[in-house]
């Protein structure tokens, strides 16, 4: 017999939960605007999944106060069916106006607007642990309690894939020496210090100019030659002009031309995995939005060096670049990115994990964005190694929500 909700330990899940869980068969873990988008779409097909999760946690926790957003405003809603849920309707709704580039908090907001109009059952608590049963799936959740679902959507994020270079590996875990991009809220508690950005991203530009303007001394060092920016001014604008539509896509992701093809995961996926791939790399590759320039004019920016050792002095690290040089500073704030692997899920079973077929730690996908283990699908950028970089951003809710959607209902073969 199917049951969705199992006593466990003495407790059981609250009458009210249990009620709505015992008619889901599907679950999704993540209440970013990838696990939002696809409740969104999956409630609107008759299909209600119980959402677990902190909505828009990671956009919360683990992005600097005062960040612009560098997506466009066309390509900064999260999908809904019916197109009524976005930052349009957000701003009609509450009686304001937002600027572009769109500021965090603002799009903070709107998420949980969204959240709130989209998924106001969403279950605030952690998946401990998700393993096969059979029929499906347990879910052990905090608090001592289990439910069963027949498909889980994994929609949980970046966060455990934060990418640490080897050359740091012997002082990483000296956090007041060396940190990622993601663990900083407030770049205030740098004022007066000297601090290394390693990266030439948006989040590595960025970072360093909000340090800058918080009272630190700040030098950007960057593998890359030079410093790519954006070109052009559509993403600053609401909407792109009748010219505009013929080299950018909506989904604003990639350089034109190229972005309609690298925004369509049905154009992409038939070329050869070769030049699949440098399709890919040339669309995401580290650039900076034009709008940080002059927020940079204090800022050292050194180019071409990489870091070859760093160690500890004292309570500063020295670290050795490739031109000979040295730096003796107080913090180093690695804007290196995330490396996708799934087994850095903590809540995946190991025998589920070992399961899923994988390439460089991204589960090869089928239809519907599902894995090799029937019923368990991806969304968001773990999804990225089968239907491309537009599942890095906020713009690929839509197809996603839409493949898993149509796969589950068994009509749609977007996926």
């Amino acid at each position: 017999m199917d049951r969705a909700v199992v006593k466990s330990g003495g407790s059981i899940i609250a009458p009210a939960i249990a009620s709505n869980m015992a008619k889901q068969r599907v679950a999704i873990i993540g209440a970013g605007p990838f696990g939002l988008a696809t409740a969104a779409h999956l409630a609107a097909a008759g299909i209600e999944p119980i959402v677990f999760g902190e909505p828009m946690k990671f956009w919360d926790s683990r992005m600097p106060k005062g960040m612009l957003l560098r997506s466009a405003w066309y390509a900064s809603s999260i999908s809904d069916p019916a197109r009524t849920l976005g930052l349009d309707a957000y701003e009609q709704a509450h009686g304001v106006r937002i600027s572009v580039p769109i500021p965090l908090q603002h799009f903070l907001d709107y998420g949980m607007w969204f959240q709130g109009q989209s998924v106001p059952n969403l279950q605030r608590r952690r998946v401990m642990r998700v393993e096969p049963n059979g029929a499906g799936f347990c879910l052990f959740l905090e608090g001592n309690e289990q439910c069963h679902a027949h498909r889980v959507i994994v929609a949980a994020g970046i966060e455990p894939f934060a990418y640490i270079p080897p050359v740091f590996d012997s002082v990483k875990f000296s956090e007041h020496l060396v940190t990622h991009s993601s663990q900083h809220r407030d770049f205030s508690r740098f004022a007066g210090q000297d601090v290394i950005v390693i990266g030439a991203g948006q989040s590595a530009l960025e970072g360093a100019a909000l340090l800058s303007e918080a009272g630190a001394q700040v030098e950007i060092v960057a593998r890359k030659p030079r410093i790519n920016w954006l070109t052009g001014k559509a993403r600053l604008y609401r909407d792109l002009s009748g010219a505009d539509r013929l080299l950018r896509s909506r989904a604003d992701v990639g350089p034109p031309i190229l972005t309609h093809i690298v925004s369509r995961p049905a154009l992409l996926n038939p070329f050869p995995r070769g030049l699949r791939n440098w399709m890919v790399l040339r669309a995401i590759r580290p650039a900076g939005a034009q709008w940080l320039r002059p927020r940079l004019r204090k800022v050292r920016i050194s180019t071409g060096r990489k870091i070859v050792t760093a160690e500890k002095l004292d309570r500063r690290i020295k670290l050795a670049l490739s031109d000979g040089s040295h730096r003796t500073i107080d913090h180093v704030i690695l804007a290196s990115g995330y490396r996708v692997d799934i087994s850095r899920y903590d809540f995946l079973a190991p025998e589920l994990v070992a399961a899923i077929r994988c390439m460089q730690g991204y589960p090869i996908l089928g239809l519907g964005l599902e894995s090799s283990v029937p019923g368990l699908h991806f969304v968001g950028a773990s999804s990225a190694w089968s239907y491309g970089p537009l599942m890095r951003f906020v713009s690929g809710t839509e197809y996603s929500s839409r493949a898993v959607t149509g796969h589950i209902l068994g009509g749609s073969r977007i996926g």
